[in-house]
């Protein structure tokens, strides 16, 4: 991709994420392109919509989350502790940005769908998950492990806990880490009694 291309499609993510992160989902095409000094018809020619900028920004996010997972040399609940932490980490360093990037479907249908955002994250989670059950001695559950632990670690919900409740980083991620673990057993012992 010609650098003058790759700046104004990167100049587009940012100034999406500032104004989503300011206005919420009533941000217009035309707003981020001025944000991002760029023409409407060149936002156009990169985007189709502000939402996929927000996917885009969403699926940034998601890969240093997998590169995290990745590089992590721990296992089992250690793992899920410590991949959870960082994102929470991410959520508060990427901002309100994170909690725009919504859909009318649910997560499992835009997983089974291949949404490049939820589809990295998922990978992602993937591994800790599937360690943190193995260590708690219950089945491994899959994409219904990835919906719960998607539920719970949603970033209107983190922000809710830092800045209402108060919690620190650390806190909100050990409380969350310990509910979806809580979780985890009573979905597993929910689906041993069908």
């Amino acid at each position: 991709m010609r650098s003058d291309t790759e700046r104004n499609r990167r100049r587009l993510i940012d100034a999406a994420a500032y104004l989503a992160g300011r206005h919420g989902t009533a941000v217009k095409m035309t707003e981020v392109a001025e944000r991002a000094e760029v023409a409407a018809a060149t936002a156009y020619r990169h985007f189709g919509s502000v939402d996929e900028i927000l996917a885009v920004y969403r699926f940034d996010v998601g890969l240093r989350l997998l590169t995290h997972s990745r590089r992590s040399d721990h296992h089992g609940l250690r793992l899920l502790e410590d991949v959870c932490a960082e994102w929470v980490r991410l959520v508060v360093e990427h901002g309100r940005a994170m909690v725009h990037t919504r859909s009318d479907e649910g997560y499992l249908a835009r997983l089974r769908a291949g949404a490049r955002h939820i589809s990295v994250q998922a990978e992602a989670m993937e591994r800790p998950i599937a360690e943190a059950a193995a260590e708690l001695g219950i089945p491994e559950p899959g994409e219904e492990g990835l919906f719960l632990w998607n539920i719970l670690f949603d970033p209107r919900e983190i922000f809710d806990l830092l800045d209402t409740v108060g919690m620190s980083q650390a806190e909100t991620t050990r409380r969350l880490v310990a509910a979806f673990c809580g979780s985890l057993r009573g979905w597993s012992a929910g689906a041993a009694s069908r």
